[in-house]
């Protein structure tokens, strides 16, 4: 990756990779344990209730880096448990702090049932057996707010097992970026691979919108190099899939 360091909010970018990597890191613990769990597995392999271990590793991942982990667990590949087909160990924060256990529908046959395999937070760890993150999106299931979600795969005996992960509000992490961002010269996004606005300093880049003055997805697919240009500055957050835009006037 070339040197960004002369480009505008160069601490920005710095600050934004720090963020994601002490999520990530947060989840190491995690990832670990899961690692032993399926290693120590007996013929049998591993049982649902048997996830109910990496339980400690996961509540203490809860509130970590900053406070900004408001959901963690682990989230299993389809039949890697040997007595039923779907499981998952997934706790949530509350705003008075509490930890709150996820409670879904596991029987395909209901009305209720959550296919999580066809989510990007888990397909894309499935796919490429590196982590992602995933968002903004608003999280109908847990808690209606908008998100970025975490993930990391697991492996067991060479396959893929599912995925350990974190979520995130993007309002914590707009509370954390905001006053960098209001220092920077003229309008100031953090986007992802597809253009989407996750924080701005600007009320006409909410949280969602699309960014369409650039073709930020062709971009990252050319291979995400520096653009520095009069009037607007393009670059990557480290090795976060988070690029940060200043272009223009705020108003």
């Amino acid at each position: 990756m070339k040197d960004t360091r002369t480009l505008v909010g160069d601490d920005v970018a710095d600050h934004v990779s720090a963020l994601v990597e002490g999520v990530f890191t947060g989840l190491d613990p995690v990832l670990s344990q899961a690692d032993a769990l399926f290693a120590g597995a007996d013929r049998s392999g591993v049982r649902a209730e048997q996830l109910e271990r990496l339980r400690p590793e996961v509540l203490r991942t809860l509130g970590g880096h900053d406070g900004l982990v408001v959901g963690a667990g682990f989230i299993a590949a389809p039949n890697v448990l040997a007595d039923q087909e779907f499981g998952f160990e997934w706790w949530t924060r509350t705003d008075g702090g509490r930890p709150t256990q996820l409670f879904i529908s596991l029987d395909p046959a209901s009305d209720h049932f959550l296919d999580y395999t066809r989510q990007s937070w888990f397909t894309v760890p499935r796919d490429t057996g590196h982590r992602h993150i995933t968002g903004p999106y608003v999280d109908y299931l847990c808690t209606d707010e908008y998100t970025m979600t975490f993930t990391v795969p697991v492996r067991a005996n060479g396959a893929f097992a599912g995925v350990v992960g974190a979520d995130v509000f993007v309002r914590e992490f707009e509370h954390l970026l905001q006053p960098r961002l209001r220092g920077l010269p003229g309008r100031a996004a953090l986007v992802n691979a597809q253009g989407r606005v996750i924080v701005s300093n600007s009320a006409r880049q909410p949280t969602g919108s699309l960014v369409r003055a650039l073709d930020i997805p062709a971009w990252w697919g050319s291979g995400a190099e520096p653009v520095a240009e009069p009037g607007t500055t393009l670059r990557r957050c480290g090795d976060a899939p988070i690029a940060l835009l200043v272009s223009g006037n705020r108003s």
